[in-house]
């Protein structure tokens, strides 16, 4: 009884999976139907096939994505399986001096053309359109066709039960058994078909790759500019400032020692509070550099002790004891400093929670805050600047931010646990 129960249920289940595959997968040959018959209503002039030809393919390319996003979809939900698109993204589009508007293909008057232009050069050089055009023509052949049976089968039990002789009613018994016996099993050319025409080929990955590797080359070239901008600012504008006045405080000293003794002892202690003051701000400026608390303890502990330093009430949980290449750590260490800022400072929040774990890929954080939430990457922003460096060790970072909160950060860094 509960294999009974077990076999119609997964052949209910199949029963939609079928006919959800038959709806997406025919969307394009609707359209293409739909052309035919009007067509041959208009068939009485030649030059009617144009006007109808011309939607038709107009149709084909606008639903081809959405199709083959639908398709990445159900096989992702289904079976687990992701396939990724692999749509290039458009470069920025930047106004030059003379005014015009420079998309990375061509010079325009407005933005406006430029985005526009920017737009279909983009996708008519994507292999990716290709691709999906392909799969849009073998679906409807392929998953189409054996997707069809259930609902086929159970449409002809339907039609033969509700007839009053015998042979329909015996043609409906067997299309009630095809349609029950094919629901489990119709669904499932999906998964291979959808691998086998949407992947990315090995050269278009490989292509990629080597787009984003430039990317990544030329962010941690400008970040490591910044970086080093930014140390030398702090050295002039802080320590060394300091030491020029002590300088001039123990020269001015030399020469009141013996005409005012105790004026040249009022400056020998400024110089002194002058001193200590530096070597503060040097301890401060080479802590932000790389904090010896992750060298010396590592990963896990340097964030329990800036989880203490935090005006937050921060809670840091671990299921494992990580040590990780240092360029890893220090990327993972300043990468939970930025999200917790950023909770104190934009979202006004009052406790987070810092999780690390080591998942199949690398390890995982996960930092959540109870601020007002509205997070987002924007262009030359915190946040973007944290994905470009994590970016470098082919890590991500996942924000969720709803209006309101709760914002949840999910930084994600393929490595090997030392």
């Amino acid at each position: 009884m509960r294999q009974l129960v077990s076999w119609l249920a997964s052949a209910g289940v199949g029963f939609v999976r079928a006919c959800v595959v038959v709806v997406v997968s025919m969307l394009v040959p609707a359209v293409w139907a739909a052309a035919v018959t009007l067509g041959i209503w208009w068939a009485g002039d030649p030059w009617s096939w144009v006007p109808v030809c011309l939607p038709a393919c107009m149709g084909t390319l606008a639903l081809s994505r959405p199709v083959c996003r639908m398709f990445r979809f159900l096989v992702a939900t289904w079976t687990a399986t992701v396939i990724p698109a692999g749509y290039r993204q458009a470069g920025p589009v930047v106004r030059m001096s003379t005014g015009y508007w420079w998309n990375g293909f061509s010079y325009e008057r407005t933005r406006r053309d430029a985005l526009l232009d920017q737009r279909w050069r983009t996708r008519w050089s994507d292999p990716a359109t290709w691709r999906d055009l392909r799969f849009t023509a073998i679906a409807p052949i392929t998953v189409g066709v054996l997707a069809s049976i259930p609902p086929v089968g159970a449409a002809g039990a339907v039609i033969g039960l509700s007839q009053p002789t015998l042979s329909p009613r015996a043609i409906g018994v067997l299309g009630l058994v095809v349609a029950f016996a094919g629901a489990p099993y119709a669904w499932r050319s999906v998964e291979p078909v959808t691998v086998r025409f949407l992947r990315a080929s090995p050269a278009t990955v490989l292509a990629d790759r080597v787009d984003e590797l430039t990317a990544q080359r030329a962010d941690a070239t400008v970040a490591q500019a910044a970086e080093i901008r930014r140390i030398e600012r702090d050295l002039h504008d802080g320590a060394q400032a300091r030491l020029v006045a002590l300088g001039l405080s123990l020269a001015t000293a030399e020469k009141l020692m013996e005409t005012d003794p105790d004026q040249a002892k009022a400056l020998m202690r400024e110089a002194r509070a002058g001193a200590a003051t530096s070597l503060t701000e040097l301890r401060e400026l080479v802590k932000g550099i790389n904090p010896p608390v992750l060298n010396e303890r590592g990963l896990l502990d340097a964030v329990r002790a800036l989880a203490l330093d935090s005006p937050l009430e921060a809670e840091v949980s671990t299921d494992l004891q990580l040590r990780l290449d240092p360029p890893i750590e220090t990327a993972v260490y300043f990468g939970i400093a930025e999200l917790l800022t950023n909770a104190v400072k934009h979202a006004r929040a009052t406790r987070a929670r810092v999780s690390l774990v080591r998942g199949d890929s690398g390890i995982v954080v996960d930092v959540e805050d109870n601020g007002r939430g509205g997070a987002h990457v924007r262009s030359g922003g915190g946040l973007a600047g944290l994905r470009r460096r994590l970016a470098v060790f082919d890590g991500t970072l996942e924000i969720s931010s709803p209006a309101g909160g709760p914002t949840r950060a999910r930084m994600v860094v393929p490595c090997a646990s030392l």
